[in-house]
């Protein structure tokens, strides 16, 4: 049962998670099977793309969608701000692996934070367009994206509340194409931070502690 006024995040593997709040509930980056495990059978209201390849793009996979936000701008849907802001997923301006959609989230007085498959640091100007962040889901793997020394400097630099990571090597992730992902572990030793392992983040505004931390979800 939701609790008024509490988020519920659950990671549903690889990029992708939804966030379920008072208004609306929203899905990021749904993948397709060749990440190595199922999609899960989730409903949502809200899916965000954050770039046109198979393990983020898969919003078909989503029941009960009513609207599919795929790119930068702004959109308000059913009490959900959505702020997308361009980005790249390589260090060269996208030449590698094309463009990447950074979004910026405000639900149930939350403001959360995805990057998508970032792949290069973050200008003076997008920390600014990101602000101040409740929640930020970072990827940390390498190879594709951001490694573990990367993420952890945008971390430092956007100072997020609670960061949870993402885009990492797991048990059963297929190894051809993702073997090459550092494992989470890399990540927090670089990050350094109060870490808490949950099954799901159950999250209010008004009780957000001051401490930073991050939060390692387990796979729905």
């Amino acid at each position: 049962m939701l609790v008024w006024g509490t988020m519920d995040i659950n990671y549903l593997g690889h990029s992708s998670f939804r966030m379920r709040g008072r208004s609306a509930t929203v899905v990021t980056d749904p993948y397709a099977p060749y990440v190595g495990f199922k999609f899960p059978k989730v409903e949502a209201d809200i899916v965000t793309i954050s770039h046109n390849h198979e393990d983020h793009n898969q919003a078909q996979l989503v029941s009960n969608v009513k609207r599919v936000v795929a790119g930068a701008g702004e959109y308000e849907i059913l009490g959900v701000s959505i702020i997308g802001i361009p980005s790249f997923h390589d260090e060269e301006k996208g030449a590698k692996r094309g463009t990447n959609t950074i979004y910026v989230y405000e639900m149930d007085d939350l403001r959360l934070v995805h990057l998508g498959d970032l792949g290069h640091k973050l200008s003076e100007g997008v920390l600014e367009d990101i602000g101040t962040v409740d929640i930020l889901m970072v990827p940390v793997g390498g190879f594709y994206t951001i490694g573990p020394a990367e993420a952890s400097e945008i971390v430092r630099n956007i100072e997020p509340t609670i960061t949870i990571p993402m885009h990492y090597k797991v048990a059963g992730i297929d190894e051809a194409t993702f073997g090459k992902l550092s494992s989470v572990e890399d990540f927090l030793k670089d990050i350094a931070l109060p870490t808490e392992n949950l099954d799901k983040l159950s999250v209010k505004k008004t009780e957000l502690a001051e401490e930073k931390k991050v939060v390692v979800l387990e796979r729905r």
